[in-house]
């Protein structure tokens, strides 16, 4: 039997490697305009958090949650959300936390208030610079006595920063790790959240609080017009292949 010259072969196989190619074209701009429209939602989804994130911070401050309500808080319904509390300050058991601010680096600090009823919440008091870091360099910033803190709701952030882990045995912190400082201080019944006190002024002018910084990256829009842009060069490609196929059909 003689076999098909190469050439026949090739004209044979190629319109099937064609409609492949055709068929790999539709199916990724299909995945390409998914990709868009997911992005499309995820726009939605951050505006809405945004619009009320701005509105939990502009609202008039409430209670911080209670004991009884610790359960319940989660970072979609709570994160920002401006509160008061009273109690007394644990000065001696204050924890430092790296911080890069506006001011500068220093320092977090992180005081532990405790409440009436025994229990207890992280406070991030504000910012202190490196060469104060000495609760005696700042004496005047120790408050003794009942306090009212009025700041925002923060969640926990546990083991440490994208850079550095928290080394808990040398008590260098790079997060605010609410469970992990309550354990090294000895603080029981802690909320499972701190709060990021206002900018009312301390004694003496340190630490400098109100200096939380809220933002939430929003690039979805161009994303989204990224992958609508290939999944329509797909489509046009496609397009072309299609109306080659056929011209060829048309002239034998």
């Amino acid at each position: 039997m003689s076999e098909a010259p190469p050439g026949k072969v090739e004209e044979r196989h190629s319109p099937v490697k064609r409609a492949a190619f055709a068929v790999c074209l539709a199916l990724l701009a299909v995945t390409l305009a998914a990709l868009g429209t997911w992005q499309v939602q995820r726009l939605a989804w951050k505006r809405d958090l945004i619009a009320r994130v701005d509105e939990r911070v502009h609202a008039a401050a409430v209670p911080a949650p209670a004991r009884a309500d610790w359960d319940k808080v989660n970072a979609g319904d709570d994160e920002y959300r401006r509160v008061n509390v009273a109690g007394r300050l644990a000065n001696d058991k204050e924890t430092l936390v790296y911080a890069s601010t506006a001011l500068g680096p220093g320092y977090w600090v992180m005081t532990p208030l405790m409440l009436a009823d025994g229990t207890a919440i992280l406070i991030n008091r504000g910012f202190v610079p490196t060469d104060r870091r000495d609760p005696a360099t700042r004496r005047e910033g120790q408050v003794h006595g009942p306090v009212e803190i009025t700041g925002l709701m923060r969640m926990t952030e546990p083991k440490g920063s994208l850079l550095q882990s928290n080394d808990v045995g040398t008590d260098r912190w790079y997060s605010r790790d609410v469970a992990a400082i309550a354990q090294k201080r000895g603080v029981v019944a802690v909320a499972p959240y701190f709060i990021d006190a206002d900018a009312t002024a301390n004694p003496g002018g340190l630490p400098v609080g109100g200096l939380t910084i809220i933002h939430f990256p929003n690039n979805h829009l161009v994303y989204a017009i990224t992958w609508y842009g290939l999944a329509a060069m797909a489509l046009a490609l496609l397009v072309f292949i299609l109306r080659v196929e056929i011209g060829r059909d048309r002239h034998g």
